[in-house]
């Protein structure tokens, strides 16, 4: 069972302004992505469902954070059918997210009051996952749909879209500062923020630290 409330997950998302996301098999490994993405002041973090029993490592993922980071709010990624969603709610998971919108996952996520997060390709997709209760779009791949301008193009008619970018956003203010003044609501970062070379060096300081100076852009951005 969930231990945020829906909208205590939203709001969350959205007043940092970013979601880091990751997979890894190791279990310890996985621990201290977390525990360093939480150190630099992330509340929401994406865990993906990549690989062979994946949930196994949510599962003890999950015990590790709400003993050790009870403040944490740890979601699932990369979940297109129900019965993954479903597994992985009944794991804790706080929030969903998809690289596509299924309505059926939808309808398991709202009986639960989960937030659900469905990957978005165009002005039609978003307008129906909104229909079904969906309150963050996820646009992906990003760089692929057209980067800020899709994002400019399909809030001009519809600026009540809460639009998250993943694939392609970059850690660095110049790409940050592009996206968001194109009226994106947050952005999702994975490899570019939770680095390969940095994971296997057991480097976790460093992506503690750009986590950091990803909050601390985009606060800057927006003008807090």
């Amino acid at each position: 069972m969930a231990r945020f409330k829906r909208m205590q997950v939203l709001n969350a998302m959205l007043d940092t302004g970013v979601i880091p996301l990751f997979y890894h098999p190791d279990v310890e490994v996985a621990k201290r992505v977390v525990e360093a993405c939480v150190s630099g002041g992330a509340t929401t973090i994406e865990f993906t469902n990549r690989g062979d029993r994946a949930w196994h490592v949510f599962h003890g993922l999950m015990e590790f954070v709400e003993k050790s980071a009870p403040k944490a709010i740890l979601g699932v990624g990369s979940v297109v059918d129900p019965g993954t969603a479903a597994l992985y709610i009944n794991e804790g998971a706080n929030f969903v997210v998809g690289p596509s919108f299924n309505p059926e996952v939808a309808k398991i996520c709202n009986r639960r009051k989960i937030a659900y997060v469905p990957g978005c390709g165009s002005e039609t997709e978003i307008s129906i996952a909104e229909e079904w209760g969906v309150e963050v779009i996820k646009i992906f791949p990003a760089n692929l749909m057209g980067g800020p301008d899709f994002i400019k193009a399909v809030l001009a008619p519809a600026p009540w879209h809460t639009l998250l970018p993943t694939g392609g956003v970059e850690a660095n203010e110049e790409n940050l500062r592009g996206w968001f003044k194109a009226g994106v609501a947050l952005v999702g970062l994975g490899s570019n923020l939770i680095r390969k070379e940095w994971v296997e060096a057991g480097d976790y300081a460093s992506i503690a630290q750009l986590t950091a100076d990803v909050i601390g852009w985009i606060a800057k951005i927006r003008g807090k």
